[in-house]
């Protein structure tokens, strides 16, 4: 089983990829579907009208699947901040209210926010991590001044979890709202939109997903659907879209659910058909199977990095795909190199080195990996 997904991927011998984290590597079906799309665009003749909306009516339907959603709650965006950004135009907050985020968040997610605090007279309150878990320090960090919530369902710099379910009931209990940047999980860790209940959650789709780069995915809960504030006004989320020949009798309302809060150009007629690709992919192995294999992959990291003394969030405070290892005396530029030059690549992240592996890592990648640990170590 495990050469025959290494095989999925062009990965090339000597190359040990435990970066998924940052950048996934490509399924050789996704590079496929790629070629074909841009072979298709050298004849624009033989694109049809529904061309437009068919592949991005299976991709929507595909991304709401991974996180036991409904097609009708997924749009299709760009990026994290493109997302997160729509959820700062339409959730309410006045001035003296809060808005929280996770210590050394991932900037696409406290940017908005920052701005919109600085618009509204709102004030960010930064959650460090100070309890036994970031789940309790952002529970005993909500309040009745807190208007929003905006995390991670794991810090991107470790894999530390927040339990989502948790703070979905604190946020409703003082009425705030829930915004979640899933781009570390989602495609690896089970996510049921249906349990958290968020007012939205955002993704990129070039991590866990496992799909091209400028393609993201963003879910709505049922009341932003009908009422939702887009940050553009293209002709493609208006109503009846679909009619080319009636373009020019302009129109208010909008196509039906999120796809309000679709990007311009989301037919994507290369990068689309590349994310249904990967995420037939990954719905094929499931999120579940995905998460379970990648748990065994990492208690091996963690017993070995349990045995050099290296420090790391325990399985039970993290999700099971990726960690971070914190190594005495931090990360020297001379381990960079060498693991640089071992054909190794990792994420650094602060002082931590970041392992994200994913299905193809074999035992003789982390024997690889923890060989130059060793040395380091030693010195």
């Amino acid at each position: 089983m495990e050469n025959e997904i290494v095989e999925l991927f062009d990965i090339p011998e000597g190359v040990v990829y435990l970066n998924c984290a940052s950048l996934s590597p490509q399924l050789r079906s996704v590079t496929e579907a790629g070629a074909k799309a841009l072979q298709k665009k050298v004849h624009p003749w033989e694109i049809q009208s529904s061309d437009w909306f068919d592949d991005p009516e299976t991709l929507r339907a595909l991304a709401a699947q991974v996180i036991n959603a409904d097609a009708d709650g997924m749009a299709i965006i760009p990026s994290v901040s493109y997302g997160i950004s729509i959820a700062a135009a339409n959730v309410p907050i006045a001035k003296g209210q809060q808005i929280l985020v996770m210590d050394k968040e991932y900037p696409s997610n406290y940017y908005s926010w920052n701005e919109l605090a600085k618009v509204k007279g709102a004030e960010i309150v930064t959650v460090k991590k100070e309890e036994a878990s970031w789940t309790a320090a952002i529970l005993n960090a909500v309040n009745e001044k807190t208007a929003i919530i905006a995390i991670s369902n794991c810090h991107w710099t470790n894999g530390a979890l927040v339990d989502l379910v948790q703070v979905g009931v604190k946020a409703r209990s003082v009425g705030a709202a829930l915004i979640i940047d899933a781009s570390q999980a989602m495609g690896a860790y089970p996510i049921d939109v249906a349990a958290i209940q968020p007012d939205f959650l955002v993704s990129v789709g070039y991590k866990w997903l496992l799909g091209p780069y400028g393609l993201g995915y963003l879910y709505a809960a049922p009341k932003w659907r009908a009422a939702g504030k887009p940050i553009e006004y293209s002709w493609l989320t208006k109503n009846n879209s679909e009619n080319f020949a009636g373009l020019v009798n302009y129109r208010d309302d909008f196509r039906p659910g999120a796809r309000r809060f679709d990007m311009g150009e989301f037919p994507g007629f290369i990068n689309v058909p590349m994310a249904i690709a990967a995420l037939t992919q990954v719905l094929k192995w499931g999120v579940g199977s995905i998460q379970s294999q990648l748990k065994s992959i990492t208690q091996q990291i963690e017993q070995q990095a349990d045995e050099l003394g290296l420090g790391f969030p325990k399985s039970a405070e993290r999700v099971d795909h990726m960690m971070g290892l914190d190594l005495p005396g931090g990360v020297s530029d001379a381990l960079k190199a060498n693991l640089k030059n071992e054909n190794i690549f990792v994420g650094f992240r602060g002082e931590s080195i970041r392992v994200s592996p994913y299905l193809y890592t074999t035992p003789q990648d982390l024997e690889k990996l923890f060989n130059v640990l060793k040395e380091h170590v030693k010195r």
